[in-house]
């Protein structure tokens, strides 16, 4: 266990920053889901806005890796064209 008080603080930082960034990625993906299960082309184009809009948060935020976001960007864009 950490004996100095500012290890104390940045363990305590680290969890909290934790759980935020898996309820954040977890709903991204929970919003990734339900874009690639939307037959309607009008309801998927205006998710694919909200859901690269997250993507970019992720990557921005180091949660996800830059390329990765490219890449799930470029195929969910991909997806609604051709609905």
């Amino acid at each position: 266990m950490a004996n100095h008080k500012s290890a104390l603080k940045r363990i305590r930082s680290n969890e909290k920053r934790r759980v935020l960034n898996r309820y954040q990625h977890k709903t991204t993906r929970n919003a990734i889901k339900a874009l690639r299960i939307a037959t309607d082309k009008v309801d998927a184009t205006s998710k694919l806005s909200n859901v690269i809009s997250m993507i970019d948060k992720l990557a921005k935020k180091n949660i996800i890796h830059d390329n990765k976001a490219s890449n799930l960007k470029s195929k969910l864009t991909k997806l609604v064209a051709k609905l």
